[in-house]
């Protein structure tokens, strides 16, 4: 049995394996490349792994799943963090046709009931380390309530009945990889949305290996890559971007960071000579901060190439990059449901700092539309539609949304606001869900978080929108800022850089820092929400 999904009409698959995008090998292969390999594949806090080891420890676990009733078809929910066993699991569902969904670790509850839900795993492997399975009673309560679930495996577990350690090191005399086929789901990637439980998307094999073979080439991975991954192990973006996945089929080299802080992230670079990684603008902006106080940045002297996406990197930040970090700035715009773009590594400073890239397939199928989905020009702003060899075609079991979020050629609205280049580089302007309605009058939220932050004295910005009886919506600007400053300077400040008198925020308050989402971007439904709480930076005219 396999799981139901959207495929791809005939005619394209036909198209894209002609093309030699769509290679009808499972994601394994990336692993079974490298299974003769004696070089370390990854590190953690725990030690670290070689491609021979990673080979036979996942082994151990497919068959020791195996053993277990697993079979082909079953569905498995995975919540483990940045640690080696992550891939061990990954491959050994993979190796026996188990479709996993891989939870943040940073998720709880409510997450947790929504993927079981949806998928009704088999399968629930989990760390102790993580607060809802410190002990047992969410997770009694949890079996209770899912009774698909049949096994249960966790990391840290002193019981060798349900210790994830112990399943992988059951030996066994031979083992037969048996995945499900290249085109059927091979597993679920979370949806990006910063607001509500994030929906499913199935990924093929066939769709994501080509996704992660064509990030290798464009990224120029290889050997040599040693690469540091600091963002949530299980997020698309460090998997397949290229990631993890891109360095293994490489025959790179991987370091595990407990988070994406300088004070974690620059000795891991130093010790292990980092050459590439991957980062989220908040956290870079973290990063010019740590060298701007320390003096220095010794410690990045081996880091060659820092890739940047998630959310848009302001022209501002992205100049600092080459200049303070030291090394070559990559923008990355992707999503889990597919379509990736890059700026090239030979692209000229223009392109680099203005740009968030061009897609990396000549089948990646864009274009820009209005409110009444007619195509726009280079240069408008509109909603992004895209299709292609490795962008999904449907939401897990979700009729409805898909009925909104594909229109009737199979192009997917993903809610972001762009506009392309005259030679087809994508400007991301923001987000349908950030565009703020002062009285009819429209505010892109990301146009003024940029220029709010070409001010010395601000280190962050957002800008979301807070009801108003009379205009339907007014903005609001949350400022990260080492110094006291008035509201008054602060719209002197835009009316410098020439904007609209309607898109000045109505309010500003002062954090000391912005809440973050599980994949790094800055939180904006808990500003929304928070807003009320907080002091305004007032002047005494207001």
């Amino acid at each position: 049995m396999s799981i139901a999904f959207t495929a791809w009409p005939e005619n394209l698959a036909r198209l894209y394996r002609e093309r030699g995008y769509w290679i009808d090998k499972p994601l394994i292969d990336i692993l079974t490349r490298q299974a003769n390999n004696d070089h370390v594949a990854m590190i953690d806090a725990a030690g670290s792994m070689t491609y021979r080891e990673l080979e036979k420890q996942s082994n151990q676990l497919a068959g020791a799943l195996r053993r277990r009733g697993l079979t082909s078809g079953d569905t498995a929910l995975v919540q483990l963090g940045n640690v080696n066993e992550f891939y061990v699991v990954f491959f050994a569902l993979l190796k026996i046709g188990v479709v996993p969904v891989n939870a943040l670790f940073s998720h709880q509850r409510t997450e947790l009931q929504s993927y079981a839900s949806q998928i009704k795993p088999a399968l629930l492997i989990a760390d102790r380390s993580h607060a809802l399975f410190g002990d047992d009673a969410f997770l009694d309560t949890f079996l209770g309530q899912h009774p698909s679930l049949r096994q249960v495996a966790l990391r840290g577990a002193q019981s060798e009945e349900q210790s994830l350690a112990a399943w992988i090191s059951e030996q066994q005399a031979t083992f037969t990889a048996s995945p499900t086929a290249a085109d059927r789901v091979a597993f679920f990637q979370l949806s990006g949305g910063s607001t509500g439980t994030p929906k499913l998307i199935p990924r093929t094999h066939n769709d994501y290996y080509y996704s992660i073979r064509l990030s290798v080439e464009v990224c120029r991975f290889n050997s040599e890559t040693r690469y540091l991954c600091a963002l949530p192990i299980a997020h698309n973006y460090p998997m397949s971007s290229p990631g993890a996945l891109g360095v293994f089929y490489g025959g790179g080299q991987m370091v595990l960071a407990a988070d994406p802080s300088a004070l974690v992230c620059f000795q891991l670079i130093e010790k292990h000579q980092i050459n590439v990684t991957a980062l989220v603008p908040p956290a870079v902006t973290l990063w010019l901060q740590a060298i701007e106080e320390w003096g220095s940045n010794q410690a990045l002297s081996s880091l060659k190439l820092l890739q940047v996406g998630g959310a848009k990197l302001g022209e501002t930040l992205a100049a600092r990059i080459q200049n303070e970090i030291g090394c070559q700035l990559q923008q990355v715009f992707g999503m889990a449901e597919g379509l990736v773009n890059y700026t090239r590594l030979d692209d000229d400073e223009q392109h680099i700092l203005t740009t968030q890239g061009y897609p990396m397939s000549p089948d990646d199928e864009l274009w820009v539309a209005d409110e009444q989905g007619n195509s726009l020009p280079a240069g408008q702003v509109g909603r992004l539609m895209t299709r292609g060899p490795y962008t999904f075609r449907g939401y897990y079991n979700s009729p409805e949304h898909n009925a909104e979020a594909f229109d009737d050629n199979g192009f997917y609205c993903s809610g972001d606001l762009i506009s392309l280049t005259e030679d087809g580089y994508v400007k991301v302007e923001g987000r349908l869900k950030d565009q703020i309605n002062r009285g009819g009058e429209k505010i892109a939220a990301e146009e003024i978080e940029n220029l709010l932050l070409r001010h010395a004295d601000i280190v962050n910005a957002a800008l979301v929108s807070m009801p108003d009886e009379l205009m339907g919506e007014k903005s609001c600007a949350f400022i990260v800022s080492n110094v006291e400053l008035k509201s008054p300077a602060l719209r002197r400040h835009l009316r410098e850089q020439g904007i609209a008198e309607f898109k000045l925020p109505d309010r500003f308050i002062r954090v000391e820092r912005l809440p973050l989402t599980p994949v790094g971007k800055i939180d904006k439904k808990l500003l929304r929400q928070t807003f009320e709480a907080q002091s305004p930076i007032k002047t005494s005219g207001e």
